[in-house]
């Protein structure tokens, strides 16, 4: 004889399983249509409840991972209400939160933890958003490493396209839409661009007001509570230390 060590609690919870093994199946329709899978958890109202042959998966809350089906080792972890629900190839994403990573479908290497955090993403891979509504409007309708790390309430909760841009810190970034290659540590840093590329600002309200609207390059740095916190459009300004430029608006190349 074989141990499956299958366990399947709930109305039609596991119901098509024939030779999968080690899964873990909890709610009505949860893992109902998982055949040869093998080694998933699902726990909750038709968690899991597309997958067929795929395997180590976790998927806990109403309707997580509910449309994923692929035939693979997968690793995509999802926890919370519809969290992950749209996945369907997409693989090794951690996602935890309500309505967090939602929207993805083919993306792959995500992190998403806070309710909403990427929850706009559909293809984008490789991008890391914590905290409640962290980049919440990024959205690649292609295949594209994007790279983004935001951490904090809302930081680079309008990022949509930008790439490889770092923001940590409550609100830092969080009005980016297109830029690029911006780094933003602390409360409020960079708080206002919206289309600036290449800036470090690091240390509460550093560049806060920082803001051009149409693409540009502008390579602001400001390190320092409130360094260049006034700059609005100047460009190429280097200020390091507490209140470092804090006074400068449109001056360029300090």
């Amino acid at each position: 004889t074989t141990d499956t060590y299958n366990t399947a609690v709930g109305y039609t919870a596991g119901a098509a399983v024939t030779t999968g093994t080690n899964n873990t199946l909890i709610g009505g329709l949860a893992g109902d249509a998982l055949t040869t899978g093998f080694s998933n958890v699902a726990v909750g109202v038709n968690a899991l409840g597309a997958e067929d042959t795929g395997r180590k998966n976790v998927a806990i809350g109403y309707a997580a991972l509910s449309t994923q089906n692929n035939d693979a080792d997968t690793f995509n972890t999802a926890v919370g209400y519809d969290a992950g629900k749209a996945i369907t190839t997409g693989v090794y994403n951690v996602i935890i939160g309500g309505l967090a990573g939602d929207a993805m479908t083919n993306a792959d290497f995500n992190v998403a933890i806070g309710k909403g955090a990427l929850s706009a993403e559909t293809r984008g891979n490789s991008s890391i958003g914590i905290g409640e509504s962290a980049l919440a409007n990024q959205n690649f309708t292609t295949d594209v490493a994007a790279k983004n790390v935001a951490i904090g309430q809302s930081a680079g909760g309008s990022v949509t396209t930008g790439i490889e841009n770092t923001l940590i810190g409550g609100a830092s970034g969080d009005a980016l839409t297109d830029a690029d290659y911006n780094v933003a540590v602390g409360k409020d840093s960079l708080t206002a661009m919206t289309l600036g590329s290449r800036n470090v600002g690091v240390g509460t309200f550093a560049l806060m007001s920082a803001n051009v609207t149409t693409a540009a390059n502008t390579y602001n740095t400001a390190v320092g509570h409130h360094a260049g916190a006034n700059v609005t459009t100047g460009t190429l300004n280097t200020l390091i230390g507490g209140d470092a430029g804090d006074a400068l608006t449109g001056a360029d190349k300090n």
